[in-house]
């Protein structure tokens, strides 16, 4: 790894990291005369320590993989995407990846202790590994540059090897809520109602009507899609404790007018429902090309942003399905176009910028766990400005001034001063 990124710096080659290839921003794609350097056989598990609750990984491991392992030890990494069968930990470092159970437990980024990345710049001649980070539970020692090369997509360095923070396995069944609701905007209502109640779920999940549909005609799971839209809502506390939050949140979503709400006793059902949401991208993929949004907006937000989400659909005339992982206002409208079909492809090009602007509008991020890669770069410099913009192309050129890892991507291309254009040429 190190004498490949020493060739591609004398070279003047770019340098593109990729893992399993599931990222959803183009922050893997390669780019014209650069080397990809494909991460994915760096899959060991070098160590887990279950007197400190830490493992230490190549990037190559997949999430679910590690999960697995670290079971064995009666011991749990919270952080799982809905691509956690297939996605790497480098690569859910690189886009400081979230997933179902972030509401509660938190995203990848909390549970990154230490790097190692392959650099170049003020670290020496590039190609140089240098270690960041920690294994400690606390360490402030110096500026968190661990905290800054996740969800840097690559674009500071390669990484190629991860210090995990683990936590002991939960010890209990955990319940299952499920809300049915006849509009979408009421589900959002039901959303903001549990977080001004305090309650937390471990996942609070959103499924409209056509994302149900689509997994139950690919998979056959047994679900009805009778409604517009299906909260899950997942909760862990223990004993007496968890029954009585089960029973608050079904309060909730009938105060917030669901068509009907109850705790799922039986685990199979419950399974299935939770595996439909993991399941939505793929089953909507089949029907046509998808673009995927990922929008954040403010918790109290949702169901607004629900509400303009389909508005903006009906617009364009595109169909729209969305799921979410809406306890933390995390929304994934998918847009649907037909094979071939240019203006239907433009049409969703124009909805989905404007779902940006809105849910900046509404105080919120133009991605919440995808990163920004090629996608949303034009999306990124609206929310945050010239002045912080500017901030980061300084950080780029301080850490990478041979802009050689990942150009093009988030930052843009150097010289190029945003999204407008990316010069690979001048690195």
């Amino acid at each position: 790894m190190q004498a490949a990124v020493r060739a591609c710096a004398a070279l003047g080659v770019p340098v593109v990291p990729r893992g399993a290839g599931t990222g959803l921003s183009g922050g893997a794609n390669a780019i014209d005369g650069c080397l990809v350097l494909d991460l994915s056989r760096m899959n060991r598990v070098l160590e887990i320590d279950t007197e400190n609750l830490t493992a230490v990984v190549q990037p190559g491991v997949v999430n679910n993989d590690l999960k697995a392992a670290v079971a064995e030890h009666g011991l749990w990494y919270p952080p799982d995407p809905a691509s956690a069968p297939w996605s790497t930990i480098g690569g859910n470092v690189s886009t400081n990846a979230g997933g179902l159970c972030c509401l509660k437990y938190g995203v990848t980024r909390d549970y990154v202790l230490g790097l190692e990345v392959v650099m170049g710049g003020p670290a020496g001649p590039y190609g140089t590994a240098v270690r960041v980070g920690r294994r400690t539970t606390k360490g402030v020692s110096g500026y968190d540059l661990t905290g800054l090369v996740v969800g840097a997509e690559g674009t500071l360095g390669v990484v190629t090897e991860i210090t995990l923070r683990l936590r002991p396995a939960p010890r209990t069944t955990p319940h299952t809520v499920v809300g049915a609701f006849d509009s979408l905007v009421a589900a959002g209502e039901a959303v903001a109602l549990c977080t001004r109640r305090g309650l937390t779920p471990v996942a609070l999940e959103l499924l409209d009507r056509a994302c149900l549909e689509a997994v139950e005609n690919w998979k056959h799971l047994g679900i009805e899609a009778g409604t517009a839209a299906l909260l899950l809502a997942r909760l862990d506390a223990p004993g007496q404790a968890g029954e009585d939050e089960a029973a608050a949140v079904a309060e909730v979503f009938a105060e917030a007018g669901a068509v009907w709400a109850e705790r799922s006793t039986d685990a199979a059902e419950a399974e299935a429902l939770f595996e439909a949401r993991r399941l939505a991208y793929p089953a909507l993929e089949r029907l046509g090309p998808v673009l995927t949004e990922d929008v954040c907006v403010p918790r109290s937000a949702v169901p607004a942003m629900l509400a303009r989400t389909e508005e903006i659909g009906r617009r364009h005339g595109v169909r729209i399905a969305t799921i979410a992982h809406a306890g933390d206002g995390n929304l994934h409208p998918l847009l649907i176009t037909p094979p071939g079909d240019e203006e239907a492809r433009v049409a969703a090009q124009a909805a989905f910028e404007e779902l940006l602007v809105e849910a900046v509008a509404l105080g919120g991020t133009v991605t919440g766990e995808h990163g920004v890669g090629l996608l949303k770069r034009a999306g990124m410099e609206r929310e945050l400005g010239p002045a912080v913009c500017a901030v980061q192309r300084a950080v780029k050129d301080t850490l990478d001034p041979l802009w050689l890892f990942n150009p093009g991507k988030v930052v843009g291309g150097r010289g190029d001063g945003g999204a407008a254009g990316t010069d690979t040429a001048s690195v």
